[in-house]
């Protein structure tokens, strides 16, 4: 067995602050909390996925791969194996990785001696032949998958043939936040006597704001002091693609509908402190996203977590984290639902804080303490159940490598 009188070196591959992305704060928040689960026991490095535009990174980021340089991915294989790394943790997005559907990442993976643990943010249900392969390969290259729902077990099962005592969930981690009163906070961001609907996150298409812009007019009639907040820049990579386009059309909708009083574009990726501000002044948070392929969503969970009242279309994650009346589901692509939905959420408030109740006390599971404690003990269950190396052979150039009886999982990938 492998030495346990040292602590646990775990080496993170993923998008990392300052680069702005979802999987990015996700990864930073997680390694913080198994760091608070672990104490002096648990120490993290971080192979950071380098963004086209380029970042600045510190401690803990040790290396950076270039998204579109195959031999990046190889020599970060070789840094690791020669660490005294004991787990390899993936994060898994496959626009994070060059090569068609992210197939680089099979260039580390095959030259990996080390116990890999791969959580996965994307898993499709109909994938082409590419992203069908490249997925299949990550999971077959890994000693364990985690997934954050329920769906996404019985999707590597039956899609992709993966076993499902290879498969771990842990749900995706949110702040602990309090349940208070959006009062407080609306009068620290000077919306005070407003009812506040929030939308968050990094802009692209697939957000299906503009059915929610169009559903604004029906509210404003309800109540004429309503104001919708969309917080959030466009997404980088969007940005570089494409520009602008996607907030251009957005604000075009709200000059042509004339909710310029009542809808306001927050153009700007906004640190965590400034974030739960605004997540404490919504009254209604809403997620109009334009397909059900979203199996998780780190906004949907937070706001959740933070007990507010939620509409959303019935995307995959949504379905689970909004059952049993902890949100209220409503059809893609349809403005007149979303109208019809808040408007009944702002006229109850019995319904209102009803949601926000079942909500609140759903997201208990979720806090970042417990998703840390449970990664924390399934990584302690992992590095205890990996064998040490079975001998050394040097390679063509007199370098020493460890054989490692999981040898047959790297040669099937």
């Amino acid at each position: 067995m492998i030495a346990m009188n040292r602590r646990m070196k775990v080496a993170f591959v993923s998008s990392f602050p300052p680069r702005k992305c979802g999987i990015a704060t996700f990864t930073s928040a997680l390694i913080n909390s198994i760091k608070l689960a672990g104490e002096k026991d648990f120490e993290p490095l971080v192979i950071a996925m380098q963004s086209e535009t380029g970042s600045q990174y510190h401690k803990p980021v040790k290396l950076k791969i270039r998204k579109n340089v195959k031999s990046d991915y190889v020599s970060a294989a070789d840094y690791i194996n020669f660490s005294d790394v004991d787990i390899v943790s993936i994060q898994h997005e496959f626009g994070l990785f060059g090569g068609q559907a992210g197939s680089y990442l099979g260039l580390l993976l095959k030259k990996l001696n080390k116990p890999v643990i791969t959580m996965l943010h994307t898993v499709l249900e109909k994938p082409s032949a590419e992203y069908s392969n490249s997925l299949t390969n990550v999971c077959r290259a890994s000693d364990q998958i985690i997934v954050m729902n329920k769906r996404g077990i019985a999707m590597l099962r039956n899609i992709y043939g993966q076993p499902e005592t290879k498969i771990k969930l842990i749900p995706h981690g949110i702040p602990d936040l309090s349940f208070n009163s959006s009062n407080y906070y609306k009068r620290k961001l000077a919306i005070a006597g407003r009812k506040i609907i929030l939308t968050f996150g990094l802009l692209n298409k697939n957000k299906g704001i503009e059915v929610m812009l169009r559903a604004m007019p029906a509210i404003v009639k309800h109540d004429p002091l309503v104001l919708y907040i969309v917080l959030g820049a466009t997404h980088p990579e969007v940005l570089r693609r494409e520009g602008q386009s996607y907030k251009l059309k957005l604000e075009k909708i709200v000059r042509n509908l004339g909710l310029q009083k009542n809808v306001v574009f927050y153009n700007r990726f906004v640190e965590n402190d400034r974030l739960y501000q605004f997540l404490g002044a919504a009254d209604v948070y809403v997620t109009p996203y334009a397909h059900k392929e979203q199996l998780t969503s780190g906004t949907l969970a937070f706001a959740v977590g933070a007990g507010k009242a939620v509409v959303s279309t019935p995307y995959w994650a949504a379905q689970e984290l909004l059952a049993q009346g902890r949100g209220s589901l409503v059809r893609f692509g349809n403005s007149e639902d979303i109208a019809r939905s808040i408007i009944d959420i702002f006229s109850n408030s019995l319904l209102f804080f009803r949601m926000r109740k079942q909500a609140y006390e759903y997201g208990r599971s979720m806090t970042w303490p417990k998703v840390g404690q449970a990664y924390w003990e399934f990584l302690q269950a992992q590095r205890l159940s990996t064998p040490a190396p079975l001998r050394l052979r040097c390679d063509s150039q007199n370098r020493i490598i460890p054989i490692y009886s999981q040898q047959q999982r790297y040669q099937s990938a």
